[in-house]
């Protein structure tokens, strides 16, 4: 069922309480990557030029419920600023009687940002006080942090409970194209995962292997496989307690599943380290496997130029470490040459099609990672569940279009909403 959308509320004159997720990479107080922050703004777009005053929420980092001065968000206000073309106030407190004195006088068309989520314990607790404080500030709440909406947090659900409730743009998108893959995918339907440890992939593996036509793994997680087809891997990172949910793997999807068949090898794991490609059954006692060998990679693309859909998450190698990030940037390159549907999620990857300059070519770039594999997984997300049901379509197609770059949606199109006098 599709949730209520930011389309179906009244907002204007009203205060718009927006948990984003502005949770980006700083460095000595540079924001190196701001695909989140234009993520969000087709959500943020649509409530201003609709006549609301926005309340922006988000995290930043762990703070663990402390004032942390390297994860304030001043930075992310600054980069609104410059994106939107208009003042982005940033409050110095998350909720409080200042807070609520400096929301009460906001305007139509005017933006503030709260201060980190996380400074405050009562955030990650889902605490009612908390969520009540913060419910207090807003008329309205519209939850576009889809990288947040696995987390039963007091800005994702507590505030929901609150408020009239509704999905962002961004929300939205995420949800119909992901809820897409498993139910009506392009075929043949396939996956690449990688990463470190099957145990944290354990449910989106035996889902795929349900849904998919094939399933390739790389990384790590590809060394627990390996041993449990009876290789020695070395001193390769591998889970001696997952060796046997792989086998049964193995055994129910026989060539649906496709493993390494060379990797690139190392016995020092750092930066320009000697290397060399080996048959993954020689793999050296005292070498650790690093990255996919170029054997695997010809052999993968071959079966995947026909596919009709591709979903990709997880590096194939020690991504942070060159030369072994090498595997992991032709898929990307790779990925983005097909004619098939593509969809990329989780931090490695994303940043892979970006360094790599590809990200506008391919079709949805996630911006949740672990949201996005227990979506996939079946699993209920706390953030969408406590979200009221869209009321009965109006037919008038507004919204936005299809998938497009690097953020994966689109500007909102279609008319404006309904207007409204001045909220109380």
């Amino acid at each position: 069922m599709r949730k209520r959308s930011v389309r179906d509320l009244d907002v204007r004159g009203r205060r718009v309480l927006v948990r984003a997720d502005f949770n980006v990479p700083l460095e000595g107080g540079r924001i190196t990557d701001d695909t989140r922050i234009r993520a969000a703004l087709p959500t943020i777009r649509y409530l201003l030029e609709q006549g609301a005053a926005v309340i922006l929420c988000s995290h930043l980092g762990r703070p663990k419920g402390k004032v942390v001065e390297e994860l304030r968000l001043a930075p992310v206000a600054r980069r609104l600023e410059e994106l939107l073309g208009r003042p982005v106030r940033a409050l110095p407190e998350v909720v409080g009687p200042q807070v609520e004195r400096e929301v009460a006088g906001l305007q139509p068309g005017e933006v503030v940002l709260l201060e980190n989520l996380r400074f405050h314990p009562g955030e990650t607790a889902n605490d009612p006080e908390f969520a009540a404080a913060l419910a207090r500030l807003a008329h309205v709440y519209v939850n576009d942090a889809f990288g947040a909406a696995h987390r039963a947090h007091a800005s994702v659900v507590g505030v929901a409970e609150r408020l009239p409730a509704a999905a962002g743009f961004l929300l939205e998108r995420e949800l119909e194209v992901l809820g897409g893959l498993l139910e009506r995918p392009r075929r043949p339907f396939w996956a690449v995962l990688g990463g470190a440890k099957v145990s944290d992939k354990i449910g989106v593996i035996q889902r795929l292997l349900e849904v998919c036509d094939g399933l390739a793994i790389g990384g790590a997680m590809a060394n627990t496989l390996l041993a449990a087809r009876g290789f020695d891997v070395g001193r390769s990172l591998y889970e001696p307690e997952q060796v046997e949910p792989a086998r049964r793997w193995l055994e129910t999807a026989g060539d649906r599943l496709l493993l390494p068949a060379d990797v690139v090898v190392t016995e020092k794991l750092e930066p320009g380290a000697p290397s060399r490609v080996v048959p993954v059954d020689r793999i050296p006692t005292g070498a650790m496997a690093v990255d996919v060998g170029p054997a695997t990679l010809a052999a993968w693309q071959e079966r995947l130029r026909g596919a009709g859909t591709v979903f990709w998450n997880g590096p194939l190698g020690v991504f942070e470490v060159e030369p072994f990030h090498r595997g992991t940037f032709a898929l990307a390159e790779f990925l983005a040459g097909l004619e098939a549907v593509t969809v990329v999620g989780g931090g490695d990857s994303v940043a892979a099609v970006q360094r790599t300059g590809v990200a506008g070519r391919i079709d949805h770039i996630s911006t949740g990672g672990g949201a996005s594999l227990e979506l996939l997984e079946g699993k209920e997300l706390p953030g969408v569940a406590v979200l009221p049901e869209a009321p009965t379509p109006r037919g008038n197609g507004s919204g936005p279009g299809g998938a497009g770059g690097a953020g994966g949606v689109s500007d909102p199109g279609g008319p404006a909403g309904p207007g409204g006098g001045m909220a109380g």
